[in-house]
Formats: C-alpha cells, structure tokens, sequence
C-alpha cells in the first residue's frame, strides 16, 4: 500500500510541476487563440454575441418591470403634487378675479348713476371710411396723401385720417372720387392735441420735419420724453382721444412729438366720419342754408 502511495506521489509532482511552468503560458496562448478567432471569424462571434444577448433579455426585462413601476409611481405622485399645487393657485386666482368683478359692477352702477345724474351727453357717432392711399405730396402742400375716396362715399373738408397705430392728418382737400389728407408733419398742419396723462392741451405744429412742434401749452405744464399725445377734441372737428404719437424730446422749451405712424408703408387710410349734431348739417350743405336765406 505504501509502495501504491510513493508511486503516485512521484507521478504527481513531476505533473504539479508541469503546469506551474506552462499554465501562465498556457492562459497567454489561449487568449491569443480567443483575439484570432474573434477578429478571424467576425459572423461566429456575432451570432454568439446575438444568442447571449436573446438569452438574457426576458431576464433583464422582468428584472426592470418593478424599476419601471416604481419610476411610473413617484411621477404620479409628482403630477398629482403639481396638480394639487396648481388648483390651489387657481383658486386663489379665482377669488381675486371674483373681487375684481364685484369692484367693476359696483364702479359701472355707480358710472351709470353719475351719468344720469349730470345728464351727459355720449360722443358722436364716429363711423370710419376706408380707402387706398393712390399718391403723394402735390399742389401746395409738401406733406400729403392722395385717397381714392371722395363725397360720394361721405368723406368732406377737415375729417381726421387715421392710420393704423394713430391720427396722420386731416382731410384738406375733397373731390367727388378723391381727397388730400394734409399730413401731421406738413408746414401748414394745426391740429388741437392734449397729453394724455396731464390733460394740458395744446396744438401741435408741422414744420415739415419727421418729429412735429408741440406748442401753446400752458406755462405750468410738465413734459417729459415718453408722454402720450392724444386729439383734444377742440373744435368738435376732430373726435377726442384718438392716439397721435409720444413726446421725443423737450429741449431749450421746445417740444418735438414722434408720431406713431409710418409714413413709409402707410397703404391704406381710415377718415373718420364725425357727425356732430348742428355743426355738421351747416357743412356738409351750405348750398341749403344759403337758398333758405334767399327764400326768406
């Protein structure tokens, strides 16, 4: 038995010693083997690739179904803290416009009942005519436009013209198909303007630059660059309100307003039909008045 052992030690060792010389030469030579025939055979490692890949993807699929809840659950809770947020703010929204409408019913009661108490009188009746801009300056005048609308459609002798940010002028001139507006800018351009925020009323004056003269403001008026300019309504020519442009500059006492208008693209015009009761009859028939003189 002893001698059985000796014989199978001395079988061992010289094969323990084998390896331990060619085993590190060995895994070097296999992982040679394993890079040549992975670069050798491309379609082999692929399809290996491919299989392992097939293989373990139902595993990682049931291994991220509970991730997957768990992710869908805390953005649940997210919109529904959102939500909860977010109706709390309209709420609050809510009550604040609800005050606001109380606030507005009781102003337009308390309007109306100051209206009836003075017995005001409501604005004219204004009523635009719309027509094509067909030409520029001529005759005259150095700033104006030509419109394709005359008193066969209503437009008469000193109607506003409107453009679509504010007033341009006035109409100065009127044929049965056609009308000159005499633009704001125009040396020969008046027109009765307040500011917007002061009331202080004024004139404003072309003198045929880009920027007209505000003039004739009162002594104790306060102008600062940005104040809107408006129509004053004075004369009841013009209807009141109407936005003109702003003040550009206030330099040395005098005043320079920018018009809103663009006087470049300027395509189409709106004159302003303002009826005033007993002023506008007088104006639009002179001939009636003159033969009722004659026949009494």
């Amino acid at each position: 038995m002893a001698l059985g052992q000796n014989s199978a030690w001395r079988l061992a060792i010289p094969l323990k010693v084998f390896f331990q010389r060619f085993a590190f030469l060995s895994l070097i030579c296999l992982s040679i083997a394993l890079l040549v025939l992975g670069k050798a055979d491309l379609v082999v490692m692929e399809r290996v690739r491919t299989i392992s890949t097939d293989a373990l993807s139902p595993v990682l699929s049931t291994l991220s179904q509970p991730i997957n809840a768990l992710n869908k659950g805390i953005e649940r809770v997210r919109e529904l803290a959102s939500l909860v947020e977010e109706n709390e703010r309209l709420r609050r929204e809510n009550e604040r416009l609800l005050k606001w409408q109380s606030v507005s019913r009781s102003l337009d009661r308390e309007n109306d009942y100051y209206r009836r108490l003075l017995n005001a009188l409501s604005d004219p009746l204004v009523l635009p005519i719309t027509a094509r801009v067909v030409g520029d300056s001529g005759g005259p005048f150095v700033r104006t436009l030509l419109l394709g609308a005359g008193t066969l459609d209503g437009v008469r002798v000193g109607q506003a013209a409107v453009g679509p940010h504010g007033v341009i002028g006035r109409v100065v001139e009127v044929g049965h198909q056609s009308a000159r507006v005499l633009l704001l800018t125009d040396l020969n351009s008046r027109i009765p303007v307040a500011l917007e925020n002061s009331r202080h009323k004024g004139i404003l004056v072309g003198d045929n630059s880009s920027s007209p003269k505000l003039e004739f403001l009162p002594t104790n008026a306060q102008v600062s660059p940005g104040d809107k300019v408006v129509t004053s309504g004075d004369g009841g020519l013009l209807p009141a309100g109407w936005p003109i442009g702003m003040v550009a500059s206030v330099a040395e006492g005098q005043v320079r307003v920018q018009a809103y208008a663009d006087w470049t693209r300027l395509e189409y015009v709106s004159v302003l039909r303002y009826d005033l009761p007993g002023l506008t009859d007088k104006h639009n028939n002179p001939g009636d008045l003159g033969e009722s003189k004659l026949g009494n």
